[in-house]
């Protein structure tokens, strides 16, 4: 503890060794306790929520999901040319490109010739919406588990297709754990990872129970994608539209219909919810 000497009083000299004191020991205190990391709030859904819609949902939303080609179950993709109005209403971007099944893969040789022609897509979508060098696009892998041969020949030859083209891979997939047939727990975000022979991927992972979920909330202080249970997570999807009765059965704050609604828009708009460390996790805005 620091202690005044007689001469120091005399001389006036404590009071500056107490505030340098004090500065060190702050410092110090503030290696051992760092700050909590900051995390934000974004959404994503299968349909574009129209721009008149964009003012009401930036004030609650940071980011917002952009697809590159047709969503999970849709002929079409109304996201395609709207990427400026996003930008220019505040929006940062999660960039996503819906993956192949497991039933279109049907070999390693042919799940390695789709993921290559599938990058070239990604690619081309994303220049042609005016995504810069370097942005990350996620490839949507809706299937869980532990992935079988040919789907990880697919995941890691589109992620080199992506990556040789001057953008960075994400995948989309399963932070919950899968009980396989031995009775093993199998968690898809780890299982890819640990195959990933180096290759630097960023996860954007979905774990809608509660817990670790807060449900469909919308809370001030979004919780740290490493919250979800996969501590190398950059993304964490907490809710769906509509709500994963098998999953999410403990989650009280969907509505009523299941559905998870966004906050301040009518008519009303259901909605997944994200949180990510970054307001633009794909880093796809204009430089």
């Amino acid at each position: 503890m620091f202690t005044c000497s007689a001469t120091n009083k005399r001389h006036g000299r404590c009071d500056t060794l107490v505030v340098r004191t004090l500065l060190v020991m702050l410092w110090i205190a503030l290696l051992a306790c760092p700050l909590a990391a900051q995390s934000y709030l974004g959404f994503d859904r299968n349909e574009y929520p129209g721009n008149e819609n964009l003012k009401a949902l930036h004030q609650r939303f940071s980011f917002i999901g952009y697809w590159l080609n047709n969503p999970p179950g849709e002929k079409t993709n109304s996201w395609a040319g709207n990427r400026a109005a996003l930008e220019a209403a505040g929006f940062g971007f999660l960039v996503l490109f819906n993956g192949r099944l497991y039933a279109d893969l049907k070999s390693v040789d042919r799940a390695t010739r789709l993921a290559k022609s599938d990058a070239q897509v990604a690619v081309s979508a994303a220049r042609r919406d005016g995504f810069p060098a370097r942005t990350v696009v996620f490839l949507d892998q809706e299937q869980g588990g532990r992935m079988l041969p040919e789907q990880k020949a697919y995941i890691y030859a589109w992620t080199d297709g992506v990556t040789r083209e001057g953008f960075r891979a994400g995948i989309y997939c399963s932070g919950i754990s899968a009980a396989s047939e031995g009775g093993e727990d199998i968690v898809t975000a780890n299982d890819i990872r640990q195959s990933a022979a180096g290759r630097k991927i960023v996860f954007f992972v979905t774990n809608d129970a509660c817990p670790p979920s807060p449900g469909c909330a919308f809370p001030a202080k979004p919780p740290d994608p490493v919250k979800s249970g996969i501590g190398f997570a950059d993304v964490w999807q907490f809710a769906q539209s509509p709500k994963r009765k098998d999953v999410a059965g403990e989650c009280r704050s969907y509505a009523a219909d299941g559905e998870c609604y966004a906050p301040g828009v009518t008519p009303l708009l259901h909605i997944d919810v994200d949180s990510a460390s970054s307001t633009d996790p794909s880093a796809g805005r204009t430089p």
